[in-house]
């Protein structure tokens, strides 16, 4: 198992990814041109975990700028995703801890995530590896595209 930046060849793969967890279509080209977009701004980290030369998981990480105190940014972590044959197998633990190093070296003072309250095993998953849900509340709308 390696865990390394993602690179243009894993979209396809992680769409597939996605496909397993959302149960829809993601578009590769749209993907190619967003995944073209971030690295050019370094506002993402973006992980990928290969093993035989297959993606098994990736996270997504948007630093985000902080206009308060000594104005440091924080990283909110989005679109984590284990192929469900690797779960409980540590690439999560793997993948999270590299995220919260390149986070760190980025000047990060925390990490920000939101997922569904229903979803038990990720809820545990997250507090197993130090995310506490009991010292905030996070809430989330989706907005209508018009």
């Amino acid at each position: 198992m390696i865990v390394r930046e993602m690179i243009v060849d894993d979209i396809p793969q992680l769409a597939q990814l996605y496909r397993q967890f959302w149960d829809e279509d993601s578009c590769v080209d749209t993907m190619d041109q967003k995944f073209n977009l971030f690295m050019k701004d370094d506002s993402h980290i973006l992980l990928s975990v290969v093993e035989n030369n297959c993606l098994i998981g990736s996270v997504m990480g948007v630093i985000c700028g902080e206009l308060y105190g000594d104005c440091r940014p924080f990283l909110v972590l989005e679109n984590m995703i284990i192929d469900q044959k690797y779960r409980n197998r540590g690439v999560g633990k793997v993948l999270l801890s590299e995220l919260e190093k390149r986070a760190s070296e980025k000047n990060c003072t925390q990490i920000i995530l939101v997922t569904e309250s229903d979803r038990i095993e990720a809820c545990r998953f997250y507090e197993s590896v130090g995310y506490n849900p009991d010292t905030h509340k996070g809430y989330k709308k989706k907005l209508i595209i018009k």
